[in-house]
């Protein structure tokens, strides 16, 4: 695995990791706020679960899938804390780290996936 891989993998784990403890606080409110904390916590956890499918993908096309499945679930869970953020259900400076990382796997992600589809077309 190449270093951005492996830290990717890394990161996305660690953010699973927040997004468990966030959904844990959001559980103990309101119905909304449980109903929201439920979309969260499946995009969440798994975008490191497809991360983790992608590392042993039977082919290249695979990996490809799998990391285009990760981006995708990344880009809803920004979706659910901006959401979370814009209801007001979260006060908007306890959001900003998660939010920032969430964005930033997206880019990252979308990075391998192109990445990945031009050595494909090669």
């Amino acid at each position: 695995m190449m270093s951005a891989e492996l830290d990717i993998v890394e990161r996305s784990f660690e953010f699973a990791v927040r997004i468990v403890r966030l959904c844990r606080f959001l559980e103990t409110q309101d119905r909304v706020s449980r109903t929201l904390a439920n979309q969260l916590l499946r995009a969440g956890t798994s975008i490191g679960a497809n991360i983790e499918e992608a590392q042993a993908g039977q082919s290249k096309a695979d990996f490809t899938a799998k990391m285009a499945i990760a981006r995708k679930e990344a880009r809803e869970a920004l979706y659910w804390l901006r959401l979370l953020n814009a209801a007001e259900v979260v006060e908007g400076e306890k959001l900003i780290g998660i939010t920032k990382e969430a964005d930033e796997l997206v880019r990252i992600l979308t990075a391998i996936v192109k990445t990945s589809q031009l050595g494909k077309n090669s």
